[in-house]
């Protein structure tokens, strides 16, 4: 059943608005050959679908924010390239990129942000991936609460932000080195951390697997944890946590 006949069907009465909601779940997405757009992963999942940018050519990407605008669905791509921007700010003027994070949004539509996420960082090297975390829970409509260079050399800076950081629904710990903030924060906090290991460190960190195996096995109960440097996933899992402590679905 195509969308067309779904509002037919509802507008007499033949379905009811609950089933319809139901339906609309599921129903087909945009396909454009290269890519299947699923624009009712918002109504599904409660946050839309998000756009990987690297590996894809400016007309992909053209095409795919435009099959987004169709739907009046805002746009986030991430691990985005400067010259990706550059060749699309021209059709899409209101394109914004951050070159730390590397994500680009085009925003149709403002979101109201509710609720409260946390995102610390141990140190400078870890703002790449913690911005990535950062702004994409701004995106999908938290508040965000940015605790940055609070790493465990110099704990005492963490401790100065701790009243903060524990009025938030999530946290997310984003460390390279040994990762060891995240096991911290999550001993120090009642609400879930997301441990984001960063492929920061010297030879022996083997580009974040240190950090990874050493959040793996924190002995701190409640800390969950990505990939190493997966900002993203960890700013979309913090959002949906974000949500549900507001009482959404």
């Amino acid at each position: 059943m195509n969308l067309k006949n779904l509002l037919e069907n509802v507008k007499s009465g033949a379905v009811s608005v609950d089933c319809a909601v139901e339906r609309l779940k599921t129903l087909p997405y945009d396909d454009l050959d290269f890519a299947k757009i699923d624009c009712h992963r918002k109504l599904r999942k409660g946050c839309g679908e998000v756009v990987y940018g690297a590996g894809k050519t400016i007309p992909q990407l053209e095409k795919i924010i435009a099959t987004f605008v169709k739907n009046n669905e805002n746009v986030l791509i991430t691990r985005a390239k400067k010259e990706q921007f550059d060749a699309l700010k021209t059709a899409y003027p209101d394109l914004t990129f951050d070159e730390t994070s590397k994500i680009m949004t085009l925003i149709l539509y403002e979101t109201q942000k509710t609720g409260l996420i946390a995102v610390c960082a141990a140190g400078t090297s870890d703002l790449p991936v913690a911005e990535e975390a950062a702004l994409t829970a701004e995106f999908f409509g938290a508040n965000v609460l940015r605790c940055y260079d609070v790493g465990v050399a110099g704990i005492h800076r963490l401790f100065s932000k701790l009243p903060d950081i524990q009025k938030a629904n999530a946290v997310i710990a984003v460390a390279g080195m040994e990762g060891a903030l995240a096991s911290v924060i999550t001993g120090l906090v009642a609400v879930p951390v997301i441990g984001v290991p960063t492929s920061v460190g010297y030879g022996a960190s083997f580009g974040g697997i240190a950090a990874l195996l050493s959040m793996l096995n924190a002995c701190a109960e409640g800390m969950s944890v990505v990939n190493i440097d997966n900002g993203f996933g960890a700013g979309y899992a913090a959002c949906q946590i974000n949500r549900l402590a507001g009482g959404k679905k």
